[in-house]
């Protein structure tokens, strides 16, 4: 079972090499990681598994930046939106992450949204970056947000990812940092090393990222 950081930025999205967040999430626990980046990834103690995120308003953009994945790609993420771009996007093929929950608008992840999840066994990701820097009622926001995911992935059983989203070795955590946190929101401390085990298992079952035509 490999433990996976769903999505790191280095440089230069970030402000940190790939190499050396490599190297930090290698000495923080962690197996591997999803990397945001468009040059050539370093050998490193841990697996680099690339991944690429499409942000856009609609399906039909999302539809149609699928058709250009380009090569190499481990993983496709895509930006939540509301209710409705939710469930279109966890209806297309190929698709293998949801990211942002905490930032799209309240309601936007329903029990339609969860079963879709479910039955295509697209995960749905916990970024833990407005844990660490949001402030007060937003930081209370993202929790309660997070704890009714949480309840939702209980009852119908979509996978989970966890992320850091971190652009600097200083926004990274080690596993049992990510427990604490996950923690707050009432996860258990097997379904955080299961969440954290879900990329290693898309990337198993799905092999090469197929282009959607």
């Amino acid at each position: 079972m490999k433990l996976t950081d769903a999505c790191i930025h280095p440089y230069p999205g970030g402000n940190s090499s790939v190499r050396r967040m490599l190297k930090e999430a290698c000495e923080l626990g962690f197996d591997s990681c999803i990397v945001i980046h468009d040059g050539p990834l370093p050998a490193a103690e841990i697996t680099a598994l690339r991944g690429w995120i499409i942000s856009e308003d609609s399906v039909k953009a999302v539809l149609a930046r699928m058709r250009n994945v380009p090569s190499g790609i481990d993983l496709v993420m895509v930006e939540a939106r509301d209710a409705a771009f939710n469930r279109g996007a966890l209806s297309l093929r190929g698709i293998d992450i949801l990211r942002g929950i905490s930032r799209a608008p309240p309601k936007s992840f329903d029990h339609v949204c969860a079963r879709l999840g479910a039955q295509h066994q697209i995960a749905i990701d916990l970024n833990l970056y407005p844990l660490l820097h949001e402030r007060g009622g937003a930081r209370q926001e993202v929790i309660r947000r997070y704890e009714d995911l949480i309840q939702l992935c209980r009852r119908f059983k979509f996978p989970l990812t966890i992320s850091s989203d971190a652009g600097s070795i200083l926004d990274q955590r080690s596993v049992r940092e990510i427990s604490s946190l996950c923690s707050l929101f009432g996860m258990h401390a097997w379904e955080v090393t299961q969440a954290l085990a879900t990329p290693g298992e898309i990337t198993n079952r799905k092999g090469p990222v197929e282009v959607v035509q």
